[in-house]
């Protein structure tokens, strides 16, 4: 499968602050790529360094097969990105704001704009600063849409929006996959990792925990136990032999035990806690 993103033993200091630490991670074309962690766990300076928007120490960021530190002008121009907080003059329309990142890119965008502007329901007349967070968030996902890029690097995209229009913003993403395009979502949300993802990255205080295919991920021998035992109420994750279990509970009263399959969430969280 052909890498659209290849990342090796980047290191980003902010002096005496954390930034991130030997991360490497590839993605593949056409992969919906979660890129998983705790506020603070260093997704966004692994994003702007990746998009050459800072500068860092050691390591090699190469996009498309260039190299960021070489050929990022070419780069750009076939990525779309959302930061998680986009800025916008306050005085412009919706409409001039939109019209504004297509002529920066030096494309004819209306089409697309004016489909992105009716799904996601977006007044193009109303001023930026009228705007809520969650239409100021929709006119960030339609800037960085509408030149139908080839990358789309969403950083904490759905915070703001409301339940339908996550779900919409998605079917959007899905869509130009499958049209050919690869997405990289930075989220701490564990959710869309599951829902929508292929691929995830977790990170960490700085630091790559794991990469691997979210249903490889989320398969595991752990069992979670709720059980009444001698009077007394326990619930715990179980990672060894169960025949163990049953040994162990011998000669006890129990009076009710449950053993069912841990959430998903409690396997993401222990790449957090571990």
């Amino acid at each position: 499968m052909k890498k659209v993103i290849e990342i090796n033993n980047l290191t980003k200091n902010y002096g005496k602050q954390r930034g991130v630490t030997d991360v490497s991670f590839s993605v593949a074309e056409g992969d919906i790529f979660g890129f998983l962690g705790p506020n603070g766990a260093g997704k966004s300076t692994t994003i702007r360094s990746m998009l050459g928007l800072i500068y860092f120490e050691t390591g090699d960021i190469k996009i498309f097969g260039k190299d960021i530190r070489t050929g990022k002008e070419e780069i750009l121009k076939d990525i779309g990105y959302m930061p998680s907080e986009a800025m916008f003059y306050p005085g412009l329309t919706v409409s001039d704001t939109i019209k504004m990142a297509a002529d920066v890119r030096k494309k004819d965008c209306r089409a697309e704009a004016d489909k992105l502007c009716e799904r996601l329901k977006v007044d193009v007349n109303k001023k930026i600063s009228d705007l809520s967070l969650g239409n100021r968030k929709k006119v960030s996902i339609i800037c960085a849409m509408q030149h139908c890029p080839k990358l789309f690097v969403f950083d904490e995209p759905t915070s703001g929006l409301d339940p339908l229009m996550q779900t919409e913003f998605f079917e959007l993403v899905k869509e130009y996959v499958k049209d050919g395009a690869t997405c990289m979502l930075s989220t701490h949300i564990l959710s869309e990792v599951k829902k929508y993802c292929k691929t995830v990255a977790i990170m960490k205080e700085g630091k790559l925990q794991c990469v691997d295919e979210v249903s490889k991920i989320t398969k595991t021998n752990a069992k979670r136990i709720k059980m009444i035992r001698d009077g007394k109420s326990e619930d715990f994750l179980y990672k060894g032999n169960l025949s163990e279990l049953y040994k162990e509970l011998e000669g006890h009263n129990i009076e009710d035990i449950l053993i069912e399959e841990p959430s998903l969430d409690e396997i993401f969280m222990h790449y957090y806690k571990g």
